[in-house]
């Protein structure tokens, strides 16, 4: 069955009468209209107050999606919804696509954990198809993913996580589009871009979204931008599923503190500084890589190292992963050392393994130090 939006979106939500706000109707004049404490905002910084806090934040960010249209490439910023990070995007479209008690969302594990949280959260269920984890090769197992779809029609979105977390591994570009292509499943294809930036090619879909009317592309600037503590995130999709999108959520999700940092990290100059930020991320993530092997209790990196993350998996003697050398390495950095890793062991084909974010220069040769210390002991 072909996807269409009237068969994918629960009906009340194709219904929905989205809440008009006050910016809705008018933005300039003298404001009276939305209750606004027009003695202005009670904070003592210059440029804070030169903000306008009093004001409620542009409810649609035009300002905001020009900048992201033309950094992404996409045709208009009818494609765009933006909110409160990814997880606002995921718990978006399971609420859109997905009825509680009755529908499910299908996810690859090893992979990102809000997919889960948010389904549970909306009474979802969980079908779960993991990733080839073979030599840490963490691919799409295509036919049985289709095979699941084929198989159980109450499956409403598919998330799929490129560069994966926490493989740090670039789905291939043929296995999603089989999954966007295949004519027995009639939900969407939800593709979590978080780390996108950090591949050595250009290597985001989401361009695609002018082809496939079932494609969603979460993205995010926490990671690339080093913009974390600003909570933005973005949705790409076909105008019709991003206004749906952008009628479901609050009136005014995203701050003119965000907006406005945001806004100025997509100008030429922040664009000129990720970018640098992205190189100097590929020199430390390669240099972790080489020296983490040279220790004879790391086995192997595993994954593409796609992202601005390595995972290395620990091993006994034997040279077989081993979660309770990881658990001890990992409690060790983070209480006696000052080092905080993520011990990720218990996840499907990561047995052993520890997450690294990469560092500076400085941090990383501190893990390192600290490493030799532990593994000598």
């Amino acid at each position: 069955m072909p996807f269409t939006l009237e068969s994918a979106v629960r009906p009340n939500i194709l219904r929905l009468q989205p809440y008009r706000c006050a910016r809705d109707d008018y933005s300039e004049g003298i404001l009276l209209d939305a209750n606004e404490n027009a003695f202005g905002p009670a904070a003592s910084r210059p440029e804070h107050i030169q903000m306008q806090l009093e004001r409620y934040p542009d409810p649609h960010q035009a300002v905001l999606k020009e900048k992201l249209k033309e950094f992404r490439g996409v045709p208009s910023t009818d494609y765009f919804f933006v909110g409160v990070g990814s997880d606002e995007s995921i718990d978006l479209a399971i609420r859109i696509f997905c009825t509680p008690g009755q529908d499910k969302i299908l996810i690859t594990p090893p992979t990102y954990g809000m997919y889960s949280v948010s389904a549970n959260i909306n009474d979802v269920g969980i079908v779960k198809v993991p990733l080839d984890v073979e030599g840490g090769r963490f691919s799409l197992m295509s036919e049985n993913i289709k095979n699941a779809l084929r198989s159980d029609k109450s499956i409403k979105i598919v998330f799929l996580c490129s560069p994966g977390n926490p493989t740090g591994t670039l789905l291939r570009e043929q296995d999603i589009r089989e999954i966007l292509e295949f004519e027995e499943y009639s939900g969407v294809v939800l593709v979590d871009e978080a780390y996108v930036d950090f591949c050595e090619k250009e290597s985001s879909v989401a361009s695609w979204v002018t082809k496939y009317p079932n494609l969603i592309v979460i993205q995010t600037l926490s990671k690339s931008f080093g913009l974390a503590g600003i909570r933005l995130g973005i949705a790409i999709a076909n105008p019709q599923i991003a206004q749906i999108f952008n009628n479901t959520k609050a009136p005014y999700n995203i701050s003119t503190l965000t907006s406005s940092v945001a806004i100025s990290a997509l100008e030429e100059s922040g664009l000129e500084k990720m970018k640098l930020h992205v190189r100097l991320i590929w020199e430390q993530r390669d240099r972790l890589s080489r020296e983490l092997l040279k220790f004879p209790q790391v086995g192997a990196i595993l994954g593409g190292n796609d992202g601005n993350f390595v995972m290395a998996q620990l091993v006994n003697e034997k040279g077989e992963p081993d979660n309770t050398l990881a658990m001890a390495v990992y409690k060790r950095l983070a209480e006696v050392e000052g080092i905080v890793v993520r011990f990720r062991g218990m996840e499907v084909g990561c047995a052993g393994c520890l997450r690294i974010s990469v560092g500076t220069a400085d941090e990383n040769s501190a893990l390192l130090e600290k490493l030799n210390l532990i593994f000598k002991s």
